[in-house]
């Protein structure tokens, strides 16, 4: 019998998707089959502060993180592992650690942040890497590679927290000039949809940049489409494979915070009600836009579809999508024939892959 793996699952996380990461670790430590893989379970909270224990994500779910214990990872591959911080100041090692599982969203941990600190420490992780994680990240660099790569987007511009607060006047003015309203306005780095407005006027446009720029310093704003939601998700490293696609009826005027996690009225249809040829378009456009950001591991690829034109539009990539039950990911790769406790297997052989080819690369002359 092989050894086991020593995984190391980290959720929680310095961003506004820290509740969504919980409900996303809660569903992979389910999942992961304890024969093939020693977990150690990390939580980050919302101050950064990385704290393990037997039952840490119950703790943090609970709010009680007290007894867990302050961990870190350092970025010295001379010093492997997770190490113990001791209240003197010192530290000593924790546990051996294998694999790195990122169970986090949004800022600090989806935006080659994260991943900087793990290609440093020279370990093998889930996921795409630094490049692929900060431009899938920050939608306006996003939206500039795809129009770069020829992928059709909708009309968009990008603008800074400073000139919102300095000359909102203007800001509005070329809101204005993007498109008709709606118009969508988001912050540029982050995800599940937090901080975003459907702007209808030029009233809620002006609450809207205000919104937006409380959870970043780069505000993107694009046209609002009539369109249908269609998403595939994408799984590999140097041969991505695409998902059958899949279609999200909101349950409110778009895809919200809300309507993700809280209201039970949006609903999945897996697979997406498309003809073949749209299917085979949209699975197609997935793979060039995963190939454009150097994804690796898995991504989410969101597309918005014209209901006028009949026409794909890009909408965003997610380099670390949602993994709970209800998650569209996991679920269209189990429409395509992957159950959720195969696709942690595969995201973890994946990522050893990775590693392995990463190591193949010569450092030095």
């Amino acid at each position: 019998m092989s050894e086991k793996l020593r995984l190391l699952v980290l959720f929680g996380g310095r961003s506004g998707e820290h509740e969504v990461s919980l409900m996303s670790a809660r569903s992979v430590l389910a999942a992961l089959k304890p024969e093939k893989y020693d977990i150690i379970p990390v939580g980050i909270t919302k101050q950064g502060r990385w704290l393990t224990g037997p039952n840490a994500l119950e703790a943090f779910l609970a709010g009680q993180t007290d007894d867990l214990l302050p961990v870190t990872l350092l970025p010295d591959p001379s010093r492997r592992g997770l190490w113990l911080l001791e209240d003197e100041g010192g530290m000593r090692p924790y546990a051996p650690v294998d694999v790195v599982f990122p169970v986090l969203h949004g800022t600090f941990g989806e935006d080659g942040t994260l991943q900087g600190l793990l290609e440093l420490a020279d370990v093998a992780y889930v996921g795409a890497g630094v490049v692929g994680s900060a431009v899938g990240m920050d939608k306006g660099i996003f939206k500039d590679v795809m129009r770069a790569h020829g992928i059709p987007l909708a009309e968009y511009a990008v603008f800074t927290r400073r000139e919102i607060e300095t000359d909102l006047d203007d800001v509005i003015a070329r809101c204005e000039a993007i498109a008709p309203y709606p118009l969508f306005v988001k912050p540029a780095n982050l995800g599940s949809s937090v901080g975003i407005t459907k702007a209808r006027d030029r009233e809620t446009l002006r609450s809207a940049l205000h919104l937006a720029a409380q959870y970043d310093r780069r505000i993107v704003v694009e046209r609002g489409l009539d369109a249908r939601e269609i998403e595939v998700a994408v799984l590999g490293n140097e041969q991505p494979q695409a998902s059958v696609p899949g279609e999200i009826v909101p349950g409110g005027e778009f895809y919200s915070y809300e309507a993700k996690y809280q209201d039970a009225s949006s609903q999945l249809l897996i697979p997406a009600p498309l003809t073949p040829e749209q299917t085979e378009t949209v699975r197609a456009l997935a793979i060039k836009v995963y190939r454009a950001v150097d994804g690796a591991g898995m991504a989410r690829v969101d597309f918005l579809l014209d209901k006028t034109s009949g026409e794909f539009y890009i909408n965003e990539v997610n380099t670390l999508p949602g993994f709970t039950q209800i998650s569209m990911y996991p679920k269209l790769w189990e429409a395509s024939g992957l159950a959720y406790s195969d696709l942690m297997d595969r995201l973890i052989d994946l990522a050893l892959e990775r590693k392995a080819e990463r190591d193949r690369t010569r450092w030095e002359r």
